[in-house]
């Protein structure tokens, strides 16, 4: 049974604390942006924060933990043991799908329950915001809302409820052998989620980018400080985020271990963009590292405590390096638009590090994990969650934790791309639609207006005529970038 007898006080600041990842996430994507761009970007988190906490509090808790307390015995969850599948009974109770208690919280207020809603209102949070990011200024205000309040009221939990709330990715390994069964400790599955909206949105918007005459150039930096604050948000918000859930089995993970194991990878996928742009570039550059932070953090997220300090460093440097790959070739090969850089930043180094589970989890932490192996895995007392290179005395669990890695990767990323293709492509074909409606008439009509219209993307937004000076003003930035 996990260990819930913690200072309340305690977890609240933590939650508190983590609270700062979605604005660095938002810092460090504005970052990359002009003057108008990041002005529009810094709305998206406020938005995300209101319609996570209303569609989660209301609908995504229950969807995500209404079944909780058939996986914790505990006298707070007594209430939320209502778990659906689509699998008949025969199959068991182990292949739960959604969660049905607890909407509008309903049997979930209590300490506990509560301590669950605030720690997850800041992953929700940051699920919610990512596909707005993908979306904004692409799509109209009003479409990007609807999909941020979907997101946070059912999207997010119902893979939530999958990985944390007792679901069927979490039991593969009872069900089927595969493993501890899907693990992702830290949460690198919202930003898994959001790497498939993203390839989403680019391809269903599908606008190039002009080329560079095979000149490698590097993104437009409007202002250093956004992005670099908001790698010290994701730094200093690390400890929150990693912590913070109430029903983290403590004695069989360590506190100290997962906190370092983060702070290394970030630094290390700091380390190799500010080594690339010095080489290729002549100059390090600040935007390529701020992004190295969280890609280097996002990736050791889902085994953060199952590592030594090597694999970590090793997860994120390598991811450093494919999110300066990836935006390479977004940029410069494919020539798409990548807003905010999300893809590259936060789902690639989520994919890479969901798989490094099955490659680099030593076996030398979290015995019980996922219901498995409490007493003894594999023949070996205490073994806990182990992929291909285990530490001395203990098993490599090979091929089994891998599989239960790419099933849960298979899933959460293709169905987060389905389902966001199937929302973003009408809208595409609207907005190019009213695009070129909007053009024919500026052709027809001769006379100055006091507002014009202006395309983002394929995604339309209205400005005044002092916003002239604006434009100026983002051109002179850009111009001025490296």
């Amino acid at each position: 049974m996990a260990e819930t007898e913690l200072i309340p006080m305690w977890l609240l600041l933590a939650a508190a604390l983590s609270f700062l990842i979605p604005w660095g996430v938002a810092l460090v994507a504005a970052g990359g942006l002009t003057a108008t761009q990041a002005r529009q970007m810094m709305l998206t988190p406020l938005a995300a924060y209101a319609l996570a906490i209303l569609g989660y509090a209301f609908t995504g808790f229950a969807i995500h933990y209404g079944g909780i307390g058939l996986k914790i015995d505990h006298p707070d969850l007594a209430a939320l043991i209502w778990e659906w599948s689509a699998l008949s009974e025969e199959w068991g109770v182990t292949w739960g799908m959604a969660g049905l208690a607890g909407f509008w919280l309903q049997g979930a207020s209590t300490r506990l329950g509560y301590l669950l809603l605030i720690s997850t209102l800041p992953w929700a949070t940051t699920a919610t915001l990512l596909p707005m990011m993908v979306l904004r200024g692409r799509a109209p205000a009003a479409a990007v809302a609807l999909v941020g309040a979907l997101t946070a009221a059912v999207a997010y939990p119902l893979i939530g409820n999958w990985v944390q709330g007792g679901g069927w990715l979490a039991n593969l390994g009872f069900n089927l052998g595969l493993g501890h069964g899907y693990v992702d400790f830290g949460g690198a599955t919202l930003f898994l989620m959001g790497g498939g909206v993203a390839l989403a949105g680019i391809l269903a918007f599908l606008v190039r980018r002009p080329g560079h005459g095979g000149r490698v150039v590097l993104p437009p930096v409007h202002l250093p400080l956004l992005a670099v604050l908001g790698a010290g948000l994701i730094i200093a918000g690390s400890t929150g985020w990693l912590v913070s859930w109430p029903l983290i089995d403590w004695s069989q993970v360590d506190a100290v271990i997962i906190v370092g194991n983060a702070l290394l990878a970030a630094a290390a996928g700091a380390a190799i963009p500010l080594l690339y742009t010095w080489f290729f570039a002549g100059h390090p550059d600040p935007l390529m590292a701020a992004r190295g932070v969280a890609a280097g953090w996002v990736a050791v997220l889902a085994g953060v405590p199952f590592y030594p300090a090597g694999a970590a460093l090793l997860i994120g440097a390598s991811a450093g390096l494919l999110m300066v790959l990836t935006m390479y070739f977004i940029d410069h090969v494919a020539r798409l638009e990548d807003v905010g850089g999300v893809l590259a930043m936060l789902g690639v180094p989520a994919l890479w590090g969901i798989l490094a589970v099955g490659l680099f989890a030593s076996g030398t932490a979290g015995a019980g994990y996922n219901a498995i192996g409490a007493d003894q895995y594999m023949g070996i007392v205490g073994q806990g969650v182990a992929g291909l290179r285990v530490a001395q005395g203990y098993i490599a669990d090979w091929p089994g934790q891998m599989q239960a890695q790419l099933a849960g990767v298979a899933v959460i990323f293709l169905l987060s791309f389905l389902l966001t293709s199937l929302l973003a492509v009408p809208m595409a074909l609207i907005a190019r639609a009213w695009s070129g409606k909007n053009e024919t008439i500026s052709d027809d009509d001769s006379s100055e207006s006091a507002e014009h219209t202006t395309i983002d993307g394929g995604g339309i937004a209205m400005m005044p005529d002092d916003s002239a000076q604006t434009s100026l003003d983002s051109e002179a930035g850009e111009e001025e970038s490296p």
